[in-house]
């Protein structure tokens, strides 16, 4: 038979309320005492009835992600991180996922959907939704983070990363390897505050900064950034004639495409075209060559936003103002953009 808390308590010679507040960490109780307790823990092969504890508590003990494809493998990764930061919270996610064709309002009933799943908190990186959609997610009954790009300013926290200034460094990094005709690949005509639109910022800002023209010619809008659209994009240079020595694709995958199709026609990289992606892709550590990209502080962003979120859930009706946080980056060198 299972054990009980009766079972603890006669061991370590301690009340089942002693007990009762080891197991839910109470704070004042003497290390001894808690010492004892574990032990007979341990001993006895107690395990607490963690749903009983949290129907006590009102809490379901679960948060949901909301968030876009998962054939993204950012995004994928991303959950991973999520999943095991909240894990240490104690934490269980459920995953919900936005189609790019669903609009504002579909993606505002995926949101809707996953909080009657009647989970503590949400998890949101929002993909098509508007400033003007905010006033929607002020009436979501539980807490709520944001992730992602498109909500600057909103009513809650809102955890993302710095596009702008890492699509800036990647550019950078290929001007001062001697590269002067860069293509940028995942560019979104007319995308302003989404990644596309902030990455191409950086790229055009890295241009400018350093007295190099922009060549609409090196930058083919289109695609979801998938491989398939890294190298769809990568044949339309290369069939367009013009000239480029280096290529910032707007992630891993678009770059790992183009990369593809890069070999394929006969060009040695990073020999005669040097090519650098975005997100630190687990598998761009053992592509041939290894690719050059950005670590946008992925495994933080998911740490930071799942800290918040539990604050918010402990926090009830109170807690401390939104807040913005846009985690550091880096550009990690590999074999895709070494000299030499």
């Amino acid at each position: 038979m299972a054990s009980t808390l009766h079972d603890v308590a006669r061991l370590a010679g301690v009340s089942i309320k002693t007990v009762s507040n080891v197991i839910n960490d109470y704070p004042h109780i003497r290390p001894a005492t808690r010492e004892k307790v574990e032990q007979a823990i341990a001993e006895t092969g107690y395990r607490p009835n963690r749903a009983a504890r949290l129907l006590r508590s009102g809490r379901t003990g679960l948060i949901s992600l909301v968030m876009p494809d998962l054939r993204n493998v950012y995004f994928a990764e991303l959950a991973d991180d999520v999943m095991t930061a909240a894990a240490a919270h104690g934490l269980s996610v459920l995953i919900e996922q936005i189609r790019a064709d669903q609009g504002p309002a579909g993606e505002l009933e995926v949101v809707e959907a996953a909080i009657q799943r009647g989970v503590d908190g949400v998890l949101y990186s929002v993909l098509a939704l508007r400033d003007e959609d905010v006033a929607e997610l002020r009436r979501a009954p539980v807490p709520l983070v944001l992730l992602g790009e498109r909500i600057f300013g909103g009513p809650t926290d809102h955890v993302t990363m710095q596009n702008v200034e890492a699509a800036r460094a990647a550019t950078e990094h290929l001007i001062e390897r001697g590269s002067t005709r860069i293509a940028a690949l995942g560019a979104h005509e007319g995308e302003v505050i989404g990644s596309a639109g902030l990455r191409l910022r950086g790229y055009r800002e890295a241009l400018e900064a350093a007295g190099l023209p922009f060549d609409e010619r090196l930058v083919p809008p289109g695609g979801t950034w998938f491989r398939s659209d890294g190298a769809r994009l990568m044949r339309q240079i290369l069939d367009s004639g013009v000239e480029f020595d280096a290529v910032f694709a707007f992630n891993d995958a678009v770059a790992l495409g183009a990369m593809r199709v890069l070999q394929e026609a006969g060009l040695r990289v990073p020999h005669d075209v040097r090519i650098i992606g975005f997100d630190d892709l687990d598998e761009t550590r053992y592509t041939m060559p290894t690719l050059s990209t950005i670590d946008p502080g992925r495994r933080l962003i998911a740490e930071t936003a799942v800290e918040f979120l539990v604050e918010r859930i402990n926090a009830g009706e109170g807690g401390p103002a939104p807040r913005e946080v846009e985690v550091p980056f880096r550009v990690v060198e590999r074999e895709s953009t070494a000299i030499g």
